[in-house]
């Protein structure tokens, strides 16, 4: 549970948007705000906050509103609710912050790497709770229902009862409040979402797609929820992240001669919980997961380069250049070398034209 803050400076909300939020912070903490292609990042390097927040307004009614800023006073947004009111999809990827609905008492924790899902009823208010000397790193998606049952293709039908109310709510009558289970999938697209290094409208266009597959992502999750089907797991949230921590050092050195054992030792996890934890966040094995990867490797690397097929073998960590032939076009359909020829052969046409 948050624990209420001292002394904390509290921030009124009562803009009818996203840019408005934002331009009332910053009005209070102070900080400059530029814009390019849409995207706004408000800057903030004072003895009240040091980092940024970003906002993306799409026009299907959602938003995109991240913060990646420490904050040095506790503080407060009291968030009318009357004036701008959307469905807030959360996630801290590193962090955590807390919120109460108006008629609450109790505040509750958003904990890191944690999926939430709230919009308070109209007339009442939502309060966000930020902690001071914590690095925040905190993902928010923003639905404006009315914008986006009218103006984007969607399968709202297709959610869940619960999730589908909430959605068709366009007069905002009910509050909803969804605190999930921690998800590392999430961690690692809204990760990518923050490392997009494209410039101008390519930019934003790509932003958009990852916005709206993190969209899905918080609305899988919930729907397993109330189906039940959320995997059982005796890990702790560090255990998984370190499983997490793994699987990325393994794709960056993917030619490793791994085995569990040795992973083991040098996670200090259990063989039993490396598997466990590799089949909750990516449904393979810590095997399947190392093959998995090398194979995504060597398709990558008879694509954009023009080593030939024994040195792909032996750069990705194989020895046998049989055996992955055999499970390359196991995994692929088609043997590495039909594939080389195919990526090969438009250039070939081309150069001859």
């Amino acid at each position: 549970m948050y624990n209420y803050p001292n002394q904390p400076l509290e921030i009124n909300i009562t803009a009818q948007d996203t840019e408005g939020t934002v331009k009332q912070i910053q009005q209070v903490i102070g900080g400059e705000i530029k814009e390019r292609w849409g995207e706004y990042i408000l800057t903030v390097n004072n003895l009240n906050a040091h980092g940024t927040i970003r906002f993306i307004t799409f026009d299907w009614g959602v938003s995109l509103l991240e913060y990646d800023i420490i904050f040095h006073e506790e503080i407060i947004l009291k968030m009318d609710a009357s004036e701008y009111n959307p469905i807030h999809f959360a996630y801290c990827l590193d962090g955590f912050c807390g919120h109460r609905f108006g008629y609450q008492e109790n505040i509750h924790t958003l904990e890191k790497f944690q999926s939430v899902i709230i919009t308070s009823r109209d007339g009442g208010f939502n309060y966000g709770y930020f902690p001071k000397e914590e690095k925040l790193e905190i993902n928010v998606i923003q639905i404006a229902r009315n914008k986006y049952l009218k103006k984007r293709l969607n399968n709202v039908s297709q959610l869940n009862e619960n999730l589908y109310r909430v959605f068709m709510d366009e007069d905002h009558e009910k509050a909803f409040a969804y605190f999930g289970t921690y998800n590392l999938k999430l961690a690692d697209q809204i990760g990518a979402l923050r490392k997009v290094k494209q410039k101008g409208m390519i930019r934003i266009l790509q932003i958009e797609g990852m916005v709206y597959q993190i969209l899905s992502m918080h609305i899988q999750q919930h729907d397993r929820a109330m189906k039940e089907e959320v995997l059982p797991t005796t890990l702790l949230k560090r255990e998984l992240k370190i499983v997490r921590n793994l699987a990325k050092e393994i794709i960056k050195n993917v030619s490793k001669d791994y085995c569990l054992e040795q992973l083991s030792d040098e996670t200090g996890l259990s063989q039993a919980k490396l598997q466990e934890g590799f089949k909750l966040l990516y449904a393979r094995t810590v095997t399947e997961y190392i093959r998995h990867v090398r194979l995504e490797a060597a398709r990558d690397l008879i694509r954009n380069t023009d080593m030939n097929i024994s040195e792909v073998v032996y750069s990705i960590g194989f020895s046998s250049r049989s055996y992955f032939s055999k499970i390359f076009k196991q995994k692929y359909n088609i043997s590495p070398n039909e594939f080389k020829n195919s990526v090969e052969s438009p250039v070939e046409q081309v150069v001859a034209g």
